[in-house]
């Protein structure tokens, strides 16, 4: 087999689609701004499905589900980050020797074990 064929090989098995989609997650989305827009407090709800909270505001209140959780600014930051990481991962993958080592790299292990596979 030479290494066109195991390249082959390797991206058509579907455990390995399976884990570069959660290496490309993780990569470019998941440590990306949407860290920054993560990090803060969190607020409990006794419904469970937050009918019960509100965001007070000098204008009024706003219901946590009508509430919008990032601004423009915000997701231009998020977008602009995801893109770079994602063009980052595409120079990675297309790299005759860094892409192949990821590939073997992904054979190995999964990158993300606890999260559920994508579907």
């Amino acid at each position: 087999m030479n290494n066109d064929d195991a390249v082959t090989a390797l991206i058509s098995d579907p455990v390995m689609q399976k884990r570069l989609a959660k290496y490309l997650a993780l990569k470019c989305f998941r440590n990306s701004a949407l860290e920054d827009l993560h990090s803060g407090i969190v607020p409990a709800s006794k419904s469970g499905d937050y009918t019960d909270v509100a965001v007070h505001t000098p204008f009024g209140d706003i219901p946590w589900n009508d509430l919008s959780r990032f601004d423009d600014a915000e997701m231009k930051v998020l977008m602009v980050d995801v893109v770079s990481k994602t063009y980052q991962f595409i120079q990675e993958l297309f790299d005759e020797e860094r892409g192949g080592e990821l590939l073997l790299k992904l054979a190995v292990r999964d990158p993300a074990p606890h999260w559920d596979d994508p579907e």
